[in-house]
């Protein structure tokens, strides 16, 4: 913990690692984590062309235990798990009886267990809202934040990294597929994820033996030209990417069919909290707005919150926007009316100082052929 403006703000365990390399800090969520390490440009081009690693140990993980943990898990999330085998996973939301989004989950299935992966700013939220749920279910549900760390490497030289320090083993190839490999010696689960659109891979990692791992990849990195990523870089790489961030682009006041996250979704499982406001949706056909890309034509990002407009009427707003280095313009996610959201629609934006056009576009803004489902 530190104190960041007045406030008690947590950390990464590698912290101090990050400040030997000169990173320059922001708050978020009640979490101080590294805005950029001295050239955010600079970690965009490392995830593009070569690769990035990522500190994300501000995220949590959860594990169900029991012989009802199926059962259980099925009837609390949005995508079907039930054909999960070990080694397997998915994206899903939990939601509430409403339909309204409490988290976006990556679902990992093991032998024995299921593990959730997310944001740990919803970590008590999602706790107590399982533990409201669980009644005559035989499940165990353990949070196992502080027993684990997660990094990440993103970009095309991603998998060829791994190879040099995990010569001989077999690595996971499908999005959200995981198994146990092993760097130098500590057991990593390694999940394959993309944050950014590029070929990615989580490493979870146990809190011990972050540094000693973090070390190896810094080494093996080296003839890679591996850069240390920090959040401002990989902002402008998850818009790029058409991915939504929980507490930015939704959150409890969105339905999930307005995200677009329709991959977290399956519409024949069956019976799960909320999915009786989902199917009523897409028996009617349309959500009443939708989250969609904006390319603005002009030089300076949009802010969170500037108003969308089709002629003088008010039909969205901006919920997050940043300079594209692909899209050489800036752009943005935005709430847009359904009668306003086809491709190509051409809108305008209003900030305190001045209107400017904007086009609705296809996510992702960016797209390799590498890329993998977003997560």
């Amino acid at each position: 913990m530190e104190l960041y403006f007045g406030v008690v703000s947590k950390q990464s365990p590698l912290a101090e690692r990050h400040r030997s390399h000169g990173a320059e800090w922001i708050e978020e969520n009640g979490w101080l984590l590294p805005g950029h390490f001295g050239d955010p440009a600079e970690e965009y081009r490392a995830v593009r062309e070569r690769v990035g690693l990522l500190d994300l140990c501000h995220r949590s993980l959860v594990r169900l235990l029991g012989p009802d943990r199926l059962s259980f898990l099925q009837g609390m999330v949005s995508n079907d798990v039930k054909p999960l085998l070990p080694g397997q996973g998915l994206y899903a939301a939990i939601l509430d009886v409403s339909g309204k989004i409490l988290a976006d989950v990556r679902i990992l299935c093991a032998d024995e267990s299921f593990v959730l992966d997310l944001w740990e700013s919803l970590r008590e939220k999602i706790l107590h809202h399982l533990h409201r749920y669980l009644v005559a279910d035989e499940v165990e549900i353990i949070d196992l934040t502080g027993e684990f760390g997660i990094l990440s490497l993103q970009g095309p030289k991603a998998r060829l990294l791994l190879h040099e320090i995990c010569a001989g083993q077999e690595f996971p190839s499908r999005p959200y597929s995981h198994r146990s490999m092993r760097i130098g010696d500590a057991e990593v689960g390694i999940t394959c994820a993309t944050h950014t659109g590029e070929e990615g891979f989580d490493l979870f990692i146990e809190t011990k033996d972050l540094s000693s791992v973090a070390s190896r990849l810094e080494e093996a990195g080296e003839t890679l030209s591996l850069r240390w990523v920090g959040t401002q870089a990989l902002e402008t790489l998850r818009i790029e990417a058409g991915i939504p961030l929980y507490g930015v682009d939704m959150d409890e006041g969105n339905l999930l069919l307005e995200t677009g996250l329709d991959h977290a979704v399956s519409f024949h499982k069956g019976c799960y909290l909320g999915q009786e406001v989902v199917e009523r949706i897409r028996s009617r056909g349309h959500v009443n707005r939708r989250l969609v890309g904006l390319v603005l034509e002009r030089e300076k990002a949009a802010r969170a919150g500037d108003k969308i407009l089709a002629g003088d009427k008010e039909v969205g707003r901006v919920t997050s926007s940043v300079v594209s280095p692909a899209v050489k313009k800036p752009i943005a996610f935005g709430y847009v009316s359904r009668d306003h959201c086809r491709d190509g629609t051409r809108l305008a934006i209003r900030s305190t100082a001045e209107t400017f056009p904007a086009v609705i576009s296809t996510l992702p803004f960016y797209k390799t052929t590498a890329s993998l489902e977003s997560t």
